[in-house]
């Protein structure tokens, strides 16, 4: 733990860019019931023109872009605009790597086809559950059949670094045990887990928010797959990864549930340009609280140099929910978009057994 401790600090200090996500348009072909942003098919924003990210893209000076870089494209839904080929030719032609964020709905072979050839190198889809609450919490009936369809195709292919999100809740965590049988049957390797922030739809909707005993339960689902997975790896089975995603510090679950401690990369290794040009770091982050700037105004790379002082420097969270917390030197207040408006979430207080 020291070590992290000092990797962590020695990051934070430096905060090199390497992960970059371009909310490209907040229309949507769902509805679904978890939508932090409230997509749907008219949004109020128009699509951000390519040009405009490309100049903030391009304020990142060449020797600052490694490669482990990735841009990656998220919504709403990436696949309704029509000039998603362009996109990716645009990125790939300055040696990047590039991914995408989709609900899968949309995407077909011949998509896929031709995002590879524009050098899309990542892709991730989700799942929500099996068929009947799948379609509830996207609201469309036909909608597990087509993400299913994608996901049997799409993990089949080797040139691509795919992975299956589900978002955890009320009705589907019962079939969390059928869910990973599912997708493994279906050559998927890895399989991220997520519990929603009370933001968007979801802030107001019962069924989304897990009980303190079903959080912990969740957690214990993790644990024990992952023990599992790493006995029959010792065999030279292969086997599905499933990690808890980088929702917050869970106390005695640390390490247990994901690969490496918490550690919230917002505004340290992560930023955004989101659909109004608002400069940020991971979308679901309150953006009138903590954005940094707007390309239409500033430059990119000057932002992500001289600003993020909040990201950075997170002894502000000590100081007001977090105060007197034992565990915030491990936490340092947990994933930044837990601290919303509506309230501040923290995951180590559902980890306590009472």
């Amino acid at each position: 733990m020291i070590f992290f401790k000092l990797f962590r600090r020695l990051e934070t200090k430096i905060h090199p860019l390497n992960y970059l996500f371009w909310e490209c348009t907040t229309r949507c072909c769902l509805n679904c019931r978890h939508c932090g942003s409230d997509c749907i098919s008219t949004s109020a924003y128009k699509d951000m023109p390519l040009e405009d990210f490309l100049k903030a893209f391009d304020s990142i000076p060449k020797r600052e872009i490694d490669k482990d870089f990735i841009v990656v494209i998220t919504g709403g839904e990436p696949l309704l605009r029509p000039d998603i080929e362009d996109i990716g030719n645009a990125i790939k032609s300055r040696g990047v790597k590039w991914g995408m964020v989709s609900n899968g709905y949309l995407y077909t072979p011949e998509i896929h086809s031709k995002l590879i050839s524009s050098g899309m190198r990542f892709l991730t889809v989700s799942l929500d559950g099996l068929e009947l609450n799948h379609n509830w919490m996207r609201g469309a009936q036909d909608s597990f059949k087509r993400v299913v369809n994608t996901i049997e195709f799409v993990s089949k292919d080797p040139r691509i670094s795919f992975d299956v999100v589900t978002c955890v809740n009320k009705k589907n965590i019962s079939e969390l045990e059928q869910i990973y049988t599912f997708l493994d049957q279906r050559n998927v390797r890895r399989w991220r887990i997520f519990t929603i922030s009370p933001i968007g739809r979801a802030k107001d909707d019962p069924n989304m928010h897990l009980s303190n005993s079903e959080f912990i339960s969740l957690m214990q689902f993790i644990k024990n797959k992952r023990e599992f997975i790493n006995k029959e790896r010792k065999k030279k089975l292969k086997m599905m990864d499933i990690t808890y995603s980088c929702e917050g510090y869970v106390g005695s679950y640390e390490e247990k549930v994901r690969e490496s401690p918490f550690f919230c990369r917002a505004g340290i290794n992560i930023a955004s340009v989101l659909i109004d040009g608002s400069i940020c770091a991971c979308p679901n982050i309150d953006r009138k609280r903590f954005s940094q700037g707007n390309i239409y105004v500033d430059n990119f790379y000057d932002v992500w140099r001289e600003r993020y002082i909040e990201y950075r420097d997170r002894k502000w969270t000590k100081e007001s929910e977090c105060k007197g917390c034992k565990m915030w030197k491990k936490c340092l207040g947990s994933g930044l978009h837990n601290w919303q408006p509506e309230g501040f979430l923290c995951h180590y207080k559902k980890t306590i057994r009472k």
